[in-house]
């Protein structure tokens, strides 16, 4: 096994994991652990090369650190990916291997699944160390995280379109879904649920003939869904979509997702406001999955209490969207300043035991 540190300006460690027997590659990106250890899924897709990789695992690590702020969870930031394609490169050994890069790190790093990384391979990671999170069974298990991601996004979604849009409900709204694997398909569930029209799009014809078949959804083109004319656009797949061309392209009037770091950059949020777009940002909207695992961390596991908890997401998007009627600022510039206050006020474990000392 090799293990190479990447000294990155912002972050806490990066280290690169290449392991010539197994097959691994790898990137893990620390962010921020002033509230807590780094926790994050990992993600295995066919990068091009080794910088693309590392510049999706230092994106999503600093999101995870903005999410479980503003979600005040005592977690910090982290995330990890691994080159490779899910369905033809995944082994045991290559799973293993990246389980000894992770218990390297001595625990700063914990890490759940993701895009590629599924239940059944958490457990095989945890083979080489118990730095995991998302387990099916032992201690505190808390399984696949997806549904109270779905929830979140449901919930928090549903009190942005309704309040942004003058409605009582999502009734007889179209929503475009981009995306429709098992966060996605489970948001459609709700979505239908609440009566809302569906438009879905996944590079899966099983997938979309499911959200058929199921939701009675129409099925466009994956490079169709954003020019989709409807109310409320949700993208659940990868990120980076909200570009020049993505924003100008759009034809909706609320954009929010499960899917990580869906602006290209900040002042893509700005063109959205513009255009007069609501957009909820994403580490605001999907932190349902890291709060289930917080759970499972702190070993009193309560699936009850975890799905109370990730309705309060909606909370905090009436919170997002107040101020953003109060100030005139963007949706998005108010939570990464909101993340950044509770990033600097550090754990809050410390800061009550900081409370009791002076008390």
């Amino acid at each position: 096994m090799q293990i190479i540190e990447r000294l990155v300006p912002g972050y806490e460690r990066v280290v690169i994991c290449r392991d010539e027997e197994s097959g691994l590659h790898a990137v893990i990106a620390i962010h921020d652990t002033r509230r807590g250890p780094g926790v994050g899924g990992c993600r295995m897709w066919p990068f091009a090369d080794e910088d693309a990789a590392l510049f999706d695992a230092l994106r999503l690590s600093r999101g995870m650190s903005q999410k479980n702020a503003v979600a005040e969870l005592p977690l910090g930031g982290g995330k990890s990916v691994i080159l490779g394609d899910p369905a033809r490169d995944k082994s045991e050994a290559l799973l293993r291997a990246f389980g000894r890069c992770v218990e390297s790190l001595g625990g700063r790093y914990i890490v759940a699944e993701d895009v590629g990384i599924r239940v059944d391979d958490i457990e095989t990671i945890a083979l080489e160390t118990e730095y995991v999170a998302g387990r099916r069974g032992g201690r505190a298990a808390s399984g696949d995280p997806s549904p109270f991601t779905a929830q979140g996004v449901h919930v928090g979604l549903r009190t942005a379109a309704t309040r942004h849009l003058s409605r009582a409900d999502l009734r007889g709204l179209r929503v475009a879904v981009q995306g429709v694997g098992s966060v996605g398909m489970a948001l459609c569930e709700r979505l239908h649920a609440d009566g809302a029209r569906l438009i879905v799009s996944d590079p899966s014809d099983a997938r979309t003939r499911e959200a058929t078949e199921r939701f009675g959804a129409q099925v466009v083109a994956p490079d169709a869904i954003l020019a989709s004319e409807c109310e409320v656009f949700a993208p659940c797949a990868l990120g980076g979509i909200l570009d020049d061309r993505g924003v100008a392209t759009l034809r909706t009037r609320v954009v929010g997702g499960a899917a990580n770091n869906q602006l290209a950059l900040p002042r893509h949020g700005d063109a959205l406001a513009a255009r007069g777009i609501l957009y909820v940002p994403d580490f605001v909207l999907n932190a349902g999955g890291i709060v289930n695992v917080a759970a499972e961390l702190a070993g009193n596991y309560d699936a009850a209490a975890v799905a109370a908890q990730v309705d309060t997401i909606a909370e905090r998007v009436d919170k997002l969207l107040h101020d953003a009627a109060r100030t005139g600022r963007p949706t998005h510039r108010l939570a990464l300043a909101w993340a950044d206050r509770k990033l600097a006020e550090g754990s809050p474990v410390s800061r009550s035991a900081r409370r009791r000392a002076t008390g």
